[in-house]
């Protein structure tokens, strides 16, 4: 696939603080591309400028082959962007907001193609409803249908989900899964590291106004060498004993079973057959044990710090 955005050594100041330190990295045509970090590391900043509302001070950035300082008006006719709050008019019904933003666009049909995209965003019951009335939500889904509208090859997210109860959110998971599958190319913000997990097809890791980190879920995880094993006994005694036993290994219970414990290794074989061939000779009896691997939460926070991921 051809890359749809190209970004080198972009930098970026607030009077002396840098924000961005020359961050560089290319997003496929068709893909899910999340840019991670915590609050502060520069994602918004970096969202503004490849959309055109902030010019960089050094680096360069293309979209859709387009620079995105020499070029903007073209730049903006191939994206959309949803900000981190839902900008929808709450006077005017789901309708409305479409067919405003299609008036703007100067899109012919205005209200045949509000009509289709309150279908695709599950809107039709509420469609003559005011947006004031709707929950947080159905202003997001109405958010993004309004941001698609004239079908953008781009839409940015920035922290879509903000704000979202976990129902919410797994819907909003799924629409920018249809999203991607349907072609457009979606550049996601967020600090849920389930999130981007599950969406993403390309991370980056920006901490300090710098990208420390890069690849696919499954890339990153290998960063880290370590594993582990899960075991669960049949007895809180038993798994007390194991952990000591264990105590060449950095041993943890399980908050919610105390019959259950992890213990980490360098993720290696020998190490998990070294495991259990302590607990054999000491006669403890497993009852259940799970090979574990690496998060991305892991990966995060080794990269970041685990003081500020909090």
């Amino acid at each position: 696939m051809e890359n749809i955005i190209s970004v080198k050594s972009l930098e970026k100041s607030f009077k002396k603080h840098q924000v961005l330190k020359g961050v560089s990295f290319e997003i496929k045509k068709g893909s899910i591309f999340a840019l991670l970090g915590s609050n502060g590391a520069g994602k918004t900043t970096a969202v503004r400028i490849l959309s055109t509302l902030s010019k960089p001070d050094g680096g360069k950035a293309t979209i859709c082959g387009h620079d995105v300082v020499r070029h903007p008006h073209q730049v903006r006719e191939c994206i959309s962007l949803t900000g981190q709050y839902a900008a929808v008019d709450e006077v005017l019904t789901g309708r409305e907001n479409l067919k405003l933003i299609a008036s703007l666009k100067h899109l012919p049909n205005a209200t045949q193609k509000a009509d289709e995209m309150l279908k695709a965003f599950r809107l039709e019951d509420a469609a003559n409803k005011q947006a004031s009335t709707y929950s947080g939500g159905m202003r997001r889904r109405l958010d993004i249908a309004m941001s698609l509208m004239g079908n953008p090859q781009i839409i940015f997210l920035d922290e879509p989900t903000t704000g979202l109860d976990p129902q919410n959110r797994i819907a909003m998971w799924d629409m920018v899964k249809e999203l991607a599958e349907n072609g457009t190319t979606v550049f996601l913000t967020t600090q849920y590291l389930e999130e981007a997990e599950y969406l993403a097809d390309h991370i980056a890791i920006l901490h300090e106004g710098k990208i420390t980190a890069e690849g696919t879920p499954d890339d990153l995880k290998t960063l880290l060498p370590r594993g582990g094993v899960q075991l669960t006994f049949n007895r809180t005694a038993e798994a007390k004993a194991a952990a000591e036993l264990l105590n060449e290994y950095p041993v943890t219970f399980d908050q919610e079973n105390p019959k259950t414990i992890d213990v980490t290794t360098d993720g290696c074989a020998a190490q998990f057959a070294n495991v259990l061939t302590i607990l054999t000779n000491a006669n403890i009896n497993i009852s259940q044990f799970t090979q574990k691997q690496p998060t991305l939460e892991d990966v995060f926070l080794t990269i970041i710090g685990e003081k500020e991921a909090q």
